[in-house]
């Protein structure tokens, strides 16, 4: 699930607290090049305000109009657009592509308050509408599980925020933790050194001053997770790789040169860790862009995660950098 739709729910909710009338818009099926997935979702105001997006702008528009004009559902009901080229054309789906959409009133908003304080504690949580009665089931889902919809029965899936904790908190940091929350990650810092934490000034990350390896035992690492060590202190950058190789983490990457980088892996085999454990570890740190300053490396460093995240395969890489198992490529020199 994209973390948006939890900003959706969120505006729905308080929308709904004000005692706006309010409706949820769920894509359920697109052919061709439909701009939005399944499961993207919308919420419309009774007014016409929006947020979230199920298309590329015109869908809404034409939503937002029927609102105005009084065609408010009273349960759940299917919209499809597209049908036609001509109608395709004319709510910018390209390509001839079709969209269907459920449009449903929100009624109660209970359970939006499950999801959110789930989703909070990093749960993955299922929702399923039943488009017959309109009753809605929150459970805990798996990974691996998909959006559905059968016809009259859409479940839906919201997970926790992408989450990015990094160790170290000097320049670089800071640019990757500015660069992190505008790509909307939940970003923590971790350094237990004062003459760093004293100085950290990152509106809307959290700061912690715990030892880097109590901490990821903390927060219970999942594969919504990443990790990256840029403390230039061996000693702080190895406590954390220690119980982060460990988790479920999607990303764990660590700051130094090749050869840093190869001594450091020399010296993670002396503990507790498998060589594939190990060999998971992205370092040096970030995608070959040629970066030298701290912006330019945070660059790198962000690119590398994203693509991660996004399954792609990381093929701006600098010939001989440790490459982790789920790449085919590897790292930057800094």
């Amino acid at each position: 699930m994209d973390s948006l739709d939890l900003q959706v729910l969120s505006q729905a909710r308080q929308w709904f607290k004000e005692g706006h009338r309010v409706w949820l818009v769920t894509v359920i099926e697109t052919w061709g090049s439909a701009p939005r997935p399944p499961g993207a979702l919308l919420c419309l105001r009774s007014d016409g305000l929006v947020v979230g997006s199920v298309s590329g702008g015109c869908v809404e528009d034409d939503l937002i109009e029927r609102v105005r004009k009084g065609d408010r559902v009273l349960k759940p009901s299917l919209i499809n657009y597209g049908v036609s080229k001509e109608e395709a054309a004319r709510f910018g789906l390209p390509c001839g592509g079709n969209l269907r959409l459920v449009q449903e009133p929100l009624i109660c908003n209970k359970w939006i308050d499950e999801v959110l304080d789930l989703t909070s504690k990093h749960r993955l949580v299922a929702r399923t509408l039943d488009l017959k009665t309109g009753e809605i089931l929150i459970e805990t889902a798996s990974r691996g599980e998909q959006f559905e919809f059968t016809g009259t029965r859409l479940r839906s899936l919201f997970g926790p925020r992408w989450r990015l904790l990094i160790v170290g908190a000097g320049q670089l940091s800071r640019v990757l933790a500015e660069m992190a929350l505008a790509l909307d990650f939940e970003v923590i810092c971790c350094d237990p050194r004062e003459e760093y934490h004293l100085t950290w000034d990152v509106k809307g990350a959290t700061f912690s001053k715990e030892m880097p390896d109590d901490l990821v035992l903390q927060l219970e690492l999942d594969p919504h997770s990443a990790v990256v060590a840029l403390t230039h202190d061996s000693k702080l950058d190895d406590m954390v790789l220690l119980e982060a190789l460990k988790s479920p983490a999607f990303y764990i990457g660590a700051l130094g040169s090749r050869k840093n980088t190869t001594v450091r892996k020399e010296r993670l085999a002396m503990f507790d860790l498998s060589k594939t454990e190990i060999d998971r570890l992205h370092g040096p740190i970030g995608l070959d862009l040629g970066g030298k300053t701290p912006t330019e490396i945070a660059v790198s460093i962000a690119a590398e995660i994203v693509a991660v995240k996004n399954g792609v395969s990381l093929i701006q890489k600098k010939q001989g950098s440790a490459l982790p198992l789920s790449s085919t490529i590897a790292v930057n020199t800094h």
